[in-house]
C-alpha cells in the first residue's frame, strides 16, 4: 500500500499496516523534501517521494490528519488512485456496519452495528461509535469520543478527544467540537462548540475546496 502525506499521520498508519502485515511501498508528500520528510524516513525506514504522483499499482491511504487538507487531496488524487482502509486488528467493527474507502480505525476503537462510517474518516485510539451512527466523509472522531446510538456527524467535522454525545443528536458538516465536550443539543454547520452542556462559541466560513 501506498501513503499520501509524510507528517505524524502516516507513522501512525504504517504502524496499524505493518501490524496486519501489509508492506508500505511508499510515502508521497506535496510539501518540501523537509525536516518532517527526513524524520520519516529515519523514523520509519521508508523512502518518501515528492508529489509526482503516478498511476499506482497498489491501494493508497491519505494520511493526513487535517480534515480540510485529506478532503483536498482526495479531489486531487482520486482519478489515478484506488483507496485502501487500515484497521488495527484491536479494533471491534461489527459485521452488520458499513467502513467507506481510505478510512483509518485505530486501536481500540469500536463500531458498533448498523453504523455507517464515510469515506476519508478518521477514527482514532478507543473511540466509541454506537449503533446507527453516521459519520460523514473527512470527518474525525479523536480518542476516548464516545457517540452513543443513533448519532449523526457531518462531513469534515471534528470530535475532540474524550467528548460524549448523546443518542439521536445531529452534528452539522465541518464543526468542531472540542474536548471533553458533553453534546445534549443539535450543532448546526460550520460551528464551533465546547463545555459540559456543549455551548456555541462561533461559526467558521464554508471550506473552499479549488
Amino acid at each position: 500500500m501506498y501513503l499520501y502525506g509524510a507528517g505524524g499521520h502516516s507513522k501512525v498508519i504504517t504502524d496499524i499496516l505493518n501490524s496486519l502485515g501489509v508492506e508500505v511501498l511508499g510515502v508521497f508528500d506535496d510539501q518540501p523534501l523537509g525536516a518532517k520528510l527526513t524524520t520519516m524516513a529515519i523514523d520509519s525506514g521508508i523512502r518518501v517521494q515528492g508529489e509526482t504522483f503516478p498511476k499506482l499499482d497498489a491501494p493508497l491511504i491519505i494520511s493526513v490528519g487535517d480534515n480540510q487538507r485529506r478532503a483536498e487531496l482526495d479531489l486531487m488524487l482520486r482519478t489515478n488512485a484506488d483507496y485502501g482502509q487500515a484497521i488495527h486488528g484491536t479494533a471491534i467493527i461489527s459485521a452488520k456496519s458499513t467502513i467507506g474507502e481510505g478510512t483509518v480505525i485505530l486501536q481500540g476503537a469500536i463500531v458498533q452495528s448498523a453504523a455507517k462510517v464515510g469515506r476519508h474518516v478518521l477514527i482514532n485510539t478507543a473511540a466509541s461509535i454506537d449503533h446507527d451512527n453516521e459519520i460523514g466523509d473527512y470527518a474525525h472522531i479523536s480518542p476516548h469520543a464516545t457517540l452513543c446510538g443513533h448519532v449523526k456527524v457531518g462531513e469534515g467535522t471534528h470530535i475532540g478527544a474524550g467528548a460524549v454525545v448523546i443518542p439521536s443528536i445531529r452534528i452539522g458538516k465541518w464543526c468542531t467540537v472540542g474536548a471533553g465536550t458533553v453534546v445534549i443539543r443539535d450543532i448546526p454547520d460550520y460551528a464551533t462548540a465546547v463545555g459540559n452542556p456543549a455551548r456555541m462559541i462561533k461559526m467558521r466560513k464554508p471550506p473552499v475546496f479549488n
